[in-house]
């Protein structure tokens, strides 16, 4: 049950809400609470230490919205706050999402607008909830390397969705060590799909444990931000105030939308993916490299987009391909990670993943595999399919 805290000094709102969210209260799926100002909704807060979301007005008496979203941050609450202001009104949205507002809906309120919002918000926070308790218990667990291994494999998605305008395929073959390779993929507002390709430093648990919240915490943040940049940033932000061991990761994350072949990415350190076209032409994604997450707060993460043609392929993937080494020392290398893509062009993802795998373990022979092996592979077939 999701309980929300309604906090506005009009009477009639009170009303409408209770009309239209009757069957979801009925139901046992909402709670709502009112408040008529800032003052009121503190003492509400203490009353019910268990509300998820906060729908206020900022123009109240006694105590405005914005001064509430101050009190809300200053006192922790575990929950995500939306305001309600007049349209046009930038300045005030502004000062709010500056001030920790999730996000805003405008009056008169459209109902549907509304419900929408409070689902991405009650998602948003669910997820976020998860990736702290995730933290709290792996590090629990923090000396169990064999857990560790397990639950590294078990979180990434081995189900590959079934869509005829795209598909995606993706490949892991873990280092004999615990590392901190990981990729995800999944579905975004508007049919879009977000697609992660990450490597955190170091290895053993706490690459592991290090892993496990970043990728939690991507997917958390997508749900409620579409601009990849922005997205890597809000991460970033999160994972530079919990660096109690100074750890990053490199991230690269896109935004795929199948109805138009746009391809909206940003960078984060990472290797850059390659845009592989069905003639065999191979050419990285052309993005600056940015910085690692988790080292530096208040960094803007350079971003960009493409629209892929039927039959394109973008290829993901982390530096365990390239920087593979033989029994002499030698790396796999960029160039030749190109030409084996070249040769498969016009394949399937998981053809690609395929060969890239087994030209990297060629290429190793019997040297020690020192890092993971990690790939994503996603074609684009026609928005018309």
């Amino acid at each position: 049950m999701a309980k929300i805290l309604v906090v506005d000094d009009e009477p009639d709102l009170e009303l409408l809400l209770r009309q239209k969210f009757r069957r979801k209260v009925r139901r046992g799926e909402l709670t709502l609470i009112f408040a008529q100002n800032g003052v009121e909704a503190l003492e509400q807060l203490r009353l019910h230490d268990d509300v998820d979301m906060v729908l206020s007005d900022i123009n109240m008496p006694q105590m405005d919205g914005l001064t509430l979203l101050n009190q809300l941050n200053q006192l922790h609450y575990d929950l995500r706050a939306v305001i309600v202001t007049a349209y046009g009104d930038m300045k005030n949205i502004r000062t709010a999402m500056n001030r920790g507002a999730f996000d805003f809906v405008t009056k008169p309120l459209d109902f549907k607008d509304l419900e929408t919002t409070i689902s991405k918000t009650l998602a948003h926070l669910e997820v976020m909830r998860d990736a702290l308790r995730s933290r709290d218990e792996l590090v629990a667990l923090r000396q169990e390397l064999g857990v560790a291994a397990r639950m590294q494999e078990s979180i990434l998605p081995t189900r590959f969705p079934e869509d005829p305008r795209f598909e995606i395929h993706a490949w892991m073959t873990p280092a004999k060590e615990v590392g901190g390779d990981f990729y995800d993929f999944f579905k975004l507002e508007d049919g879009r799909i977000g697609i992660v390709m990450a490597d955190v430093s170091g290895k053993g648990v706490p690459a592991a444990l290090f892993m496990m919240v970043s990728r939690t915490l991507m997917k958390g943040t997508a749900i409620g931000e579409n601009d990849p940049a922005k997205c890597l940033s809000e991460v970033n932000q999160l994972l530079v105030e919990s660096n109690e061991e100074s750890m990053f990761v490199t991230v690269f994350y896109a935004s795929f939308d199948p109805a138009t072949g746009r391809l909206d990415y940003a960078n984060a350190g990472h290797n850059l993916p390659y845009v592989v076209k069905p003639s065999g032409e191979v050419r990285p994604i052309d993005i600056e490299a940015g910085l690692v997450l988790a080292i530096m707060p208040g960094f803007d993460f350079p971003g960009g987009s493409t629209y892929l043609e039927p039959g394109d392929v973008v290829f993901f993937f982390t530096d365990g391909i390239t920087e593979a080494m033989d029994e002499d020392g030698a790396e796999f290398g960029d160039d030749q990670l190109a030409e084996v893509l070249a040769d498969v062009a016009g394949s399937s993802p998981a053809i690609f993943n395929q060969r890239a795998v087994e030209a990297v373990q060629d290429h190793a022979g019997e040297a020690a595999q020192s890092d993971d092996i990690t790939c994503l592979s996603l074609r684009y077939r026609s928005s018309d399919s």
